[in-house]
């Protein structure tokens, strides 16, 4: 592939509910410049975009893929994004790389939950959109509703550069507002015609529309529309272009990526009325060293600076580090500096990527997007530039997990390889964390969905040879006392020869929440010796650690060593030891022990028709709504709510509100676990107690 100059560069993304054939309208704008020599077709498995193993057997997205296509001396890079609410990191991640937004939606099923979501993401960017409604060819296809819904949602900036010439099994074209012409598809060929006549008042009436929108985008074409003059198609685009580019202008075209009809046109709109790197303009970053805000534009005399997308492991290059270059040139076999860490990284072969596939370059220019193998300190949202012209860009935000499932291999033994390959996967996802409960001991997993949580755990099993099963993860509870006591503690054992004894008095009491521990020496006159006294203290931190109640860890008690009495010959540091432990067990079940339980603060952003269910199901799950408050097409929802009840909130809130709410939750503080409740999981810890010990 020969060297673009950045003004020839398009970076696109596209995006959608999953479903609506983003992926196939990828395929089929590669096939019809010849950038890939067959057609692919997802449901064959055999598509450009979709060619990981799980990606083939789900027949759907699950990373963003990367191909570039030439169209008529343009290089048009296309990001392929995931349409399916758990891998919307991907979404982030492509966003962040992109100058533009092809949002699709599907002809049949109109506006949906992932349509919106697409547009909110390209809002936030604030990315140049269009959108493409697809599957025309598809039965109950209908244009104008769909078009008419994406207005309602979207505002009247939602206009049509083209509509369709039948629909379904009739779909044989589209008809260019601008041109004033049909192009149909004959004979798998593009070919001109005249506007169909049942279509002209149709066209008339969107070109007037488009007219006027492109007048508003141009202060000296404004000023010649008002006076009546009648504005040149060459007019027409210019202004088309700046109201695309400022985001006044979202265009609509109609496309069937099965009967590739529509394709032709649509490279068209992105070559012609899409920003370049150059019309995106500077970006802006902070200098490491002096905190100072920095910009880079993206011409090649610039130093240069790149920020990395997305993270993969590839089987035969190993870790591909994907990254977009923001100014200056990225040349091969070459140092650069990773900002956010802080360090040197050697660059050897530079690649573009199609799909599975690599092609080597040379050096790639400001705007352009590629990768590179074997990076070893950089990750996804780092910044790479220029050492003596350093720039640390602000690094993607990704949205944080949404649930949580228990990994346990399925063979003893794997617990290692578990937590390496996971770790492992985790630097290829940002949207997944795994831990190790230190109160439960399991292996934690964290995503933004459970199909999220299994592709990661087929993916285990592909590359590192691990099977896990999953399970819904325990609640670590912690233990405390409400009452006042002292008790006694006494370990004698005479079985001939030297003996053992211990013998304390302690008294409890409880703590504020929070306070953890605290251990009081109270001793006078010898009562223990001196060098007893820390035994006495490891005793007591030992026994809380495992708890009394139901083996989980105590929590904010105050223990105070009163009284006691030694052997001179039989004491040791054990005897006293246990003697603390009998002590403690014996005084934290005589002062009124409880369980406590982690409660979570939960935020919930939801439309408006929805809040009614959202409250109605927190309180519910022994929620306490803290308050509501609205946040512009939105509801926030703040309450309290135990772990226990939260641990399949991501799939209730999506089934709750068809996927449009979205929430986050974060620990808060601990709180007594109702009694009846309490009961349920005591019994049930002791029984796993039980197990164990068997």
């Amino acid at each position: 592939m020969k060297k673009y100059q950045t003004g020839q560069i398009r970076n696109m993304v596209l995006m959608g509910h999953g479903g609506c054939g983003k992926t196939m309208l990828a395929e089929a704008m590669l096939f019809s410049v010849k950038a890939i020599d067959r057609f692919g077709k997802v449901d064959d498995g055999t598509s450009t975009m979709d060619y990981d193993s799980e990606e083939i057997k789900r027949k759907i997205s699950l990373s963003t893929s990367i191909a570039p296509l030439e169209y008529r001396d343009h290089k048009i890079n296309l990001l392929d994004t995931p349409g399916f609410f758990d891998f919307v990191g991907e979404v982030k991640g492509a966003i962040r790389a992109a100058d533009a937004a092809c949002i699709v939606a599907c002809a049949v099923s109109g506006v949906e939950v992932g349509t919106e979501k697409a547009w909110q993401y390209a809002e936030e960017e604030k990315l140049a959109r269009l959108i493409v409604i697809n599957k025309m060819d598809r039965e109950n296809a209908n244009f104008n509703e769909t078009y008419q819904a994406l207005r309602d949602r979207f505002g009247k900036q939602i206009i049509p550069l083209q509509i369709p010439i039948g629909a379904a099994e009739k779909f044989k074209g589209v008809v260019d507002i601008i041109k004033n012409r049909a192009f149909v598809m004959e004979g798998g060929k593009v070919v001109e015609q005249p506007v169909p006549e049942d279509l002209s008042d149709a066209v008339e009436e969107y070109r007037m529309l488009l007219t006027e929108s492109a007048a508003e985008s141009d202060d000296d074409l404004l000023a010649k529309y008002l006076d009546g003059a009648e504005l040149s198609q060459e007019e027409i685009v210019s202004g088309t272009r700046k109201g695309v580019i400022s985001g006044r202008i979202v265009p609509v075209l109609a496309t069937s990526s099965l009967k590739q009809s529509g394709v032709a046109n649509l490279l068209d709109v992105i070559a012609q009325f899409l920003p370049s790197p150059v019309d995106r303009g500077e970006s802006t970053g902070i200098n490491p060293n002096t905190k100072a805000d920095e910009k880079r534009r993206p011409v090649e005399t610039e130093p240069f600076s790149a920020l990395v997308f997305k993270t993969m492991a590839d089987p035969f290059v190993g870790k591909l580090t994907l990254f977009r270059v923001l100014s200056g040139t990225f040349k091969s076999d070459s140092q650069v500096f990773n900002s956010s860490k802080g360090v040197a990284e050697r660059i050897g072969q530079l690649f573009i990527v199609k799909g599975k596939s690599q092609e080597p370059a040379s050096e790639l220019s400001a705007g352009d997007i590629g990768a590179v193998a074997k990076l070893q300190e950089t990750f996804t949202g780092h910044t790479l530039c220029d050492k003596d012209k350093p720039i640390l860009y602000p690094a993607i935000e990704f949205p944080k997990p949404k649930l949580s499932l228990a990994v346990e291999p399925k063979a003893k033994g794997d617990e290692d390889k578990i937590g390496t390959g996971l770790a492992r996967l985790m630097e290829e996802d940002p949207t997944f964390e795994v831990r190790k409960d230190a109160v439960t001991h399991e292996i934690v997993a964290s995503g933004m969905g459970d199909l999220h949580i299994e592709v990661i755990t087929s993916k285990l099993h592909k590359k590192f040879g691990v099977d896990v099963t999953l399970k819904t993860p325990k609640i670590s509870y912690k233990e405390t006392i409400k009452g006042n006591v002292k008790v006694e503690g006494k370990h004698k054992k005479q079985s001939g020869g030297r003996g053992q004894f211990g013998h304390v008095w302690i008294e409890m009491s409880p703590l504020p929440s929070g306070a953890g521990f605290e251990f009081v020496d109270k001793i006078f006159g010898g009562a223990v010796p001196r060098n007893y006294i820390p035994a006495v203290e490891k005793g007591l931190i030992e026994t809380m650690e495992r708890g009394v109640l139901a083996g989980y860890p105590v929590v904010d008690v105050r223990v105070a060593l009163v009284d006691g009495s030694y052997h001179p010959v039989d004491s040791s540091e054990m005897a006293f030891k246990i003697a603390a432990r009998l002590a403690f067990k014996k005084g934290f079940m005589e002062a009124k022990p409880i369980l406590l339980e982690p409660i979570f603060s939960v935020v919930v952003h939801t439309p408006e028709e929805f809040m009614g269910d959202v409250i109605g199901d927190l309180n519910k799950k022994r929620g306490r709504i803290l308050g509501m408050e609205p946040d512009g097409r939105e509801q926030v929802v703040k309450a309290l709510a135990p772990q226990a009840e939260l641990m399949k909130y991501a799939i209730d809130l999506r089934s709750m509100t068809q996927g449009r709410a979205d929430f986050t939750v974060a620990f808060d503080h601990f709180e007594e676990v109702p009694a009846q409740l309490a009961e349920g999981i005591i019994a049930e810890a002791k029984k796993h107690m039980t197990e164990d010990e068997e």
